[in-house]
């Protein structure tokens, strides 16, 4: 008699003193965004990057300097900011913008050192049919001022984020 007392005992004894196991709370999965470049946006962004370019080029600038940003999911040295120089639209230097030395590594910035690369990189967002392109232009020159391109919503850190600042027209 005493033996089911004694188990019934311990069975509450060790009952109180076990861990209670916590369970992970359930995260809601969130639905797959659909492409915000539908086919208006994308004749939208078209018609744009056209009426832009074709501004661009009517000024004949061939000679300038312009700060370019990167906000890229990559090394620090890709980033810049850096100030890109161009003479009869070839880039002739590429300098770190706060201590003005070349920096060592020109090819982190060869797809966006010049204004016309910059028109490519849209084109080719436009074209690869991104899921988002969101892109400012000057109102007097119409080059592309802030590009924000994500390729894919189902992909991490492989957006661009551009910006091009205090383009200087040189003799």
């Amino acid at each position: 008699m005493r033996l089911p007392i004694i188990t019934a005992g311990l069975i509450v004894l060790f009952g109180f003193s076990t861990p209670v196991m916590s369970q992970l709370p359930i995260e809601p999965i969130e639905p797959i965004q659909p492409s915000t470049t539908n086919k208006k946006e994308l004749w939208n962004a078209r018609k744009q990057l056209r009426r832009n370019f074709r501004l661009w080029r009517r000024q004949g600038i061939s000679n300038y300097r312009y700060t370019f940003s990167n906000g890229c999911f990559c090394i620090p040295e890709a980033r810049g900011p850096v100030v890109i120089e161009v003479r009869d639209g070839v880039t002739t230097s590429i300098t770190d913008a706060k201590t003005g030395e070349p920096v060592s590594n020109e090819e982190f910035f060869q797809s966006f050192n010049t204004i016309p690369k910059l028109f490519l990189t849209i084109r080719d967002a436009i074209a690869r049919r991104a899921d988002r392109i969101d892109v400012e232009y000057d109102r007097t020159l119409g080059y592309p001022t802030n590009i924000a391109i994500d390729f894919s919503f189902q992909i991490a850190d492989e957006e661009l984020f551009i910006t091009v600042e205090n383009l200087e027209v040189l003799d």
